[in-house]
């Protein structure tokens, strides 16, 4: 095992998955589950940051040149070596059979996996499937699986089942994961703008204080093939100047609903003086971020904390569990089921116990107005004032559809609002300076509008 621990150390900085950059993994087993005798899932604990991150590493043991692109983690003996597992057939067809079948692998003296089956209602997956890598994905692993014939074969029959997307989570928390916990329990409740929930696959494992946990290592729901989201949607409509607005308002109108739909399922409760001050501490730690990195902020320094000081006195809506970290790229756009939201674990930097308290619904909401103010970014257009124009309308009919939806009882504060989407444009300020110069000037414009100097 020391020499793989060798091998994942250097191979697993190189992964985008990999969340402690530019330092030196430090790698304990957590738990290591045999699945065949050349195949094994691996949870490894990195200490190289505190406090320490749990990772899954599913490897396979394979022949030396049987590996493709891109798996290679290092070699295993002088004719074998190892390999990331999730583009291995010996490890997919596993994986799809917990998700849709169910089982077991373990004793609960040596940690466990247990596989949770949803109920996918009405479509059901094919008994067998071909496994592709979802590409692009940042934090976690995806694989598409689709219905496959006898043979291995990819079916083409519309009766052989429906397409699977399974998200093995990289980083495990002892716990549910909040996009298991919500989308299953949007899903069960007859929610047609969430996926349909397939099946978990959840593992036990012991901390190095000798507590017994359990979490979520794995997500398998419907996969809409040929779809696209809602940002590339929205850039096209904008791209050729067409009315999005029925379009937005439809938005509108589903994120209201999963907002009526989370209160109604999960406990909610009055914020209290204490959420008010982490809430706006968290504003404040956000500015003095951005105006150490961010000169051109400097000027508007007194009127952000002006901003957030009305909000901060201004009436607030009851906390509820929210998405978290919703955007256009959230959003697919489903001939059958209109727009469906994905991606429910939430902002990734922030620590689990966050992202499983509930919060304000607001800052779903000013997290999709700043991502349609984003496309006048993205848009290329002469003078800016036809795209402008566009993206002011696209945010008031979303606003519009929610407030539809939500009904009096939820509406939006106009000063609570303003202030998440102020921190939301402060926090892009400070990663655009970072990541994308060039881009700095969407937020600091957004920055002017919602804070403007007298």
């Amino acid at each position: 095992m020391g020499d793989l621990l060798d091998l994942l150390a250097v191979w697993m900085p190189r992964q985008r998955w990999y969340g402690t950059k530019g330092r030196d993994p430090r790698l304990t087993v957590v738990a290591d589950w045999t699945l065949d005798a050349d195949t094994r899932l691996l949870l490894v604990r990195d200490e190289a940051v505190q406090p320490a991150i749990v990772y899954q590493v599913p490897v396979a043991r394979r022949p030396e040149g049987s590996v493709p692109p891109g798996s290679l983690i290092g070699p295993a003996s002088d004719d074998d070596v190892w390999a990331d597992a999730t583009t291995d057939p010996g490890f997919t067809d596993q994986l799809y059979s917990w998700v849709t079948v169910g089982g077991e692998v373990g004793t609960p003296e040596n940690g466990f996996l247990g596989i949770a089956l949803a109920s996918p209602g009405p479509r059901v997956p094919a008994p067998r499937a071909t496994a592709k890598v979802l590409s692009g994905e940042q934090s976690n692993t995806s694989l598409i699986f689709r219905p496959a014939t006898a043979d291995g074969a990819e079916a083409d029959a519309q009766d052989a089942g429906i397409p699977v997307i399974c998200k093995l989570f990289r980083q495990v928390n002892p716990g549910i994961n909040p996009d298991v916990e919500l989308q299953s329990a949007l899903a069960a409740g007859g929610a047609a703008f969430v996926p349909a929930a397939i099946g978990e696959v959840r593992g036990s494992w012991v901390t190095p204080e000798g507590v017994p946990v359990s979490g979520s290592l794995a997500f398998a729901q419907e996969f809409f093939a040929g779809v696209e989201d809602a940002w590339r949607v929205a850039l096209d409509a904008a791209a050729a100047d067409e009315d999005f607005a029925a379009r937005a308002h439809a938005l509108g109108a589903s994120v209201a609903g999963m907002h009526v739909a989370l209160a109604a399922q999960f406990p909610t409760r009055e914020p209290d003086d204490a959420d008010r001050a982490a809430v706006a501490g968290a504003w404040e730690r956000r500015l003095s971020i951005a105006l150490a990195e961010v000169p051109a902020l400097d000027p508007y320094a007194d009127r952000i904390r002006e901003v957030y000081a009305v909000a901060a006195a201004a009436p607030w809506p009851a906390l509820q569990r929210v998405h978290g970290d919703l955007h256009l790229g959230q959003v697919l756009d489903t001939a059958a089921n209109g727009w469906v939201l994905l991606d429910f674990e939430g902002e990734p930097l922030r620590p689990i116990a966050e992202r499983l308290q509930p919060d304000v619904a607001v800052r779903d909401v000013a997290g999709m107005l700043r991502s349609f103010d984003y496309v006048s970014g993205a848009v290329a257009d002469d003078d800016g004032a036809a795209v402008r124009a566009w993206v002011i309308a696209a945010q008031q009919a979303f606003l519009a559809g929610y407030a539809e939806t939500a009904g009096p009882d939820r509406a939006v504060d106009d000063a609570l609002l303003a202030a998440f989407e102020l921190d939301k444009a402060v926090y892009e300020a400070i990663y655009e300076t970072r990541n994308r110069p060039d881009w700095v000037g969407i937020p600091l414009a957004a920055i002017g509008r919602l804070a403007p100097l007298t």
